[in-house]
């Protein structure tokens, strides 16, 4: 096992020592490294000897000192030097197993590993744990975690995971607490299946988890035209939906009036389907789980109005008549067109395409999940009139700017006679819209990264 060096930004302490991209750290002070985490706890040492293999198979043992908190300052290949370890179960809405079979093999991980959990927010079911993780969890005060419930229901979660160990999940809530960790929850809510009384349980239950509990969200299966397993499962729709947001509504009132928290969070889609309107910023409580999908859509218009509000007065230029076109799922369509209105800008006409998801199925509503074919195909008749293209960034895959089906967003963009910019939030958004001629999202060249798993697609689709 060894950390592969990908970029020693200059300045570190690993440039000082002279290390490249391409040396692999084999041990610090005589540890074996497993993952980054090692490598953070080992270099907290002041004294170090470092085994260092480079590209030409020579080893090197380096003796420094260093202060307590300084770090190596590297960039690794990958978070996990022992390889990244995978879901044990066979979940019956897994997304994963919705993927199309052409797609990126990075697509069809199933990564359900504790350490991706702690470092980036992964969710884990906690299936594949043995007593030797929870040691180490407790070693490393590994905290916080996020735990993919489904429910409480032992038999029920057993069912719907279809492992044999799904059941433990109690226990293995215990053995978090008992190390004085922390955790955030969530919930794939499949219709008639975990929803209803089932839902009522598992509320109860974590909310009885405080204050180890931090939150738990609630989002809906998403089912693509991929998707081959016989469990039956059903979308949600407006009706369903709408009972939803009337259920948990009663927990959020509850808790808010206990302790001025919310805990208990909704997906977007569950209030963009049903009509229901969103709940105000201070729901959110800070939005601890952005990246889950829990209030982006809340968190783009808080944004886009921020900017609104720091700005001069915004005037448009009535001579110079500028079409821009805002391309999107089509659950936040509306309100992107909406938010776009609200600037009144003379001289500036927003058109807003809700691209249908063809690739994956109708169902699949949110802008993260869109490939560059459907948009090309919806602004193939459209592109010659425009003066700019507004995409979300989020369909990108972080740090290597490609789309889900492996179109780089360079050919995307000289797919088209106008210019192509990214939109990642409601600032940008409010800037793109106010300073089109001035505005760049993200670039053409893949950015650095430490690491990326699928879970930036299975785990937030975007607004």
């Amino acid at each position: 096992m060894y950390g592969k060096i990908l970029t020693v930004p200059s300045g570190s302490l690993a440039d000082e020592l002279e290390l490249i991209p391409g040396d692999k750290i084999l041990e610090i002070n005589g540890m074996k490294l497993r993952d980054i985490i090692d490598v953070s706890f080992a270099m907290a040492c002041e004294d170090v000897e470092m085994l260092v293999e480079h590209e030409d198979g020579q080893q090197e043992m380096y003796e420094f000192d260093k202060d307590y908190d300084e770090e190596l300052g590297v960039e690794f290949e990958s978070a996990v030097f022992d390889g990244i370890r995978h879901c044990a179960n066979n979940c019956c809405f897994c997304f994963v197993d919705q993927v199309a079979p052409d797609m990126r093999d990075s697509l069809n991980i199933k990564d359900d590993d504790y350490r991706m959990s702690f470092l980036y927010g992964n969710f884990i079911t906690l299936t594949n744990m043995v007593p030797a993780d929870f040691q180490r969890i407790r070693q490393y005060h590994l905290s916080p975690l996020f735990v993919s419930v489904q429910c409480t229901n032992p038999e029920l979660r057993r069912e719907m995971l279809r492992c044999r160990t799904a059941d433990r999940l109690a226990e293995q809530l215990d053995r978090l607490e008992e190390a004085n960790v922390e955790y955030h929850t969530q919930i794939v809510l499949c219709r008639d299946l975990n929803d209803g009384a089932e839902l009522n349980r598992s509320i109860q239950d974590i909310l009885a988890r405080q204050p180890h509990a931090l939150s738990m969200a609630i989002v809906p299966v998403g089912l693509t035209r991929f998707r081959q397993d016989c469990y039956p499962l059903k979308s949600f729709d407006a009706e369903s939906a709408a009972r939803v947001v009337k259920q948990v509504e009663v927990y959020q009132q509850q808790q808010r009036a206990k302790d001025g928290r919310t805990f208990i969070y909704l997906s977007d889609e569950f209030y963009l389907l049903s009509g229901c309107p969103l709940p105000p910023a201070e729901y959110y409580d800070g939005f601890p789980q952005l990246d889950n999908g829990i209030g982006l859509a809340r968190n783009f218009i808080e944004e886009f109005k921020a900017a609104q509000r720091g700005a001069e007065a915004v005037k448009g230029e009535a001579d110079r008549r500028q079409r821009v076109a805002v391309v999107s799922g089509t659950a936040i369509a509306n309100l992107m067109q909406r938010l776009a209105d609200s600037l009144q800008l003379a001289g500036l006409e927003v058109i807003t395409v809700p691209v249908p998801n063809n690739y994956f199925g109708t169902s699949v509503n949110v802008s993260g999940l869109l490939t560059a074919c459907d948009m090309l195909a919806c602004l193939k008749n459209l592109a010659d009139e425009l003066d700019g293209i507004l995409i979300p960034e989020s369909a990108l895959r972080s740090g290597d700017n490609i789309f889900l089906d492996d179109v780089t967003l360079a050919d995307f963009c000289a797919s088209l006679p106008c210019r192509v910019e990214t939109v990642g939030g409601g600032r940008d958004y409010f800037a793109a819209l106010t300073d089109w001629d001035n505005y760049s999202g993200v670039g053409n060249e893949p950015a650095a990264y430490m690491w990326q798993s699928n879970a930036a697609y299975t785990k937030r689709g975007g607004i």
